[in-house]
């Protein structure tokens, strides 16, 4: 049976960190939104079914489950895949690097609405600026350096010394980073994160899941924007 993913319709987001998982483990998936439109999540995000209740997407139905957070669904998925390897230690290794992944994704959301989620861009562009400048400065090369490191520490080709969903999300974490700030981007010595990136995006059911429409753009809908007046 089919995985069930729920996410916005015409962006990455979150949930395109799901979307990679599945696609590099060719699992069978429906996403369920772009079939049915943002309208078939209301009624889990209200309650009316039964399980788990969802706070915001992305979010799974796997038989009877409805699994909700993208380092969540990513442990489900990972073991059922060999995204991961077997040892409970390292299955929480990932886990935890997965959850600073979501701090850094949560932190480049926060660059473009420094003030309030409900706001549009344009009414905090000066919170935005200075925000940026310290994303820029301090926290990118904080969070992609101890990346590195981590590298650098498991053999330098992979996070956890084979490969795993957290390959993945670095992956997607330097496509989003470089698209929203190349300039930014550009000054960085990243030679084990680039390589990897450059890894991932040839493994082949990641190539054509790349080369096909089910793979959207980065645009300024998204979680990664790029404003040239937050690159410096």
């Amino acid at each position: 049976m089919a995985y069930q993913l729920y996410y916005w319709t015409g962006i990455q987001g979150r949930g395109e960190f799901v979307r990679l998982a599945l696609e590099d483990a060719a699992a069978a998936y429906v996403d369920v939104a772009r079939e049915e439109g943002d309208g078939v999540m209301t009624a889990w995000l209200d309650g009316e079914h039964d399980g788990a209740l969802p706070y915001a997407p992305p979010f799974l139905k796997s038989g009877r489950l409805v699994i909700a957070q993208v380092a969540n669904i990513l442990q489900y998925l990972a073991p059922r895949h060999g995204l991961v390897p077997e040892s409970e230690s390292k299955r929480i290794y990932a886990h935890q690097l997965q959850l600073t992944i979501a701090d850094l994704v949560a932190e480049a959301h926060d660059v473009h609405h420094p003030v309030g989620a409900g706001l549009y861009y344009e009414d905090q562009k000066d919170e935005a600026k200075r925000r940026a400048k310290e994303f820029r400065e301090s926290r990118i090369p904080k969070f992609l350096h101890y990346f590195e490191k981590v590298l650098d520490r498991n053999g330098g080709k992979h996070a956890l010394r084979e490969f795993t969903y957290v390959d993945l999300s670095l992956f997607q974490v330097m496509s989003g980073l470089a698209y929203a700030f190349p300039k930014c981007m550009a000054r960085q010595k990243l030679p084990l994160l680039r390589d990897l990136a450059r890894r991932v995006e040839v493994r082949p059911n990641i190539a054509a899941y790349l080369a096909s429409s089910r793979r959207v753009p980065h645009s300024e809908d998204g979680i990664f924007r790029h404003y040239a007046e937050l690159d410096g």
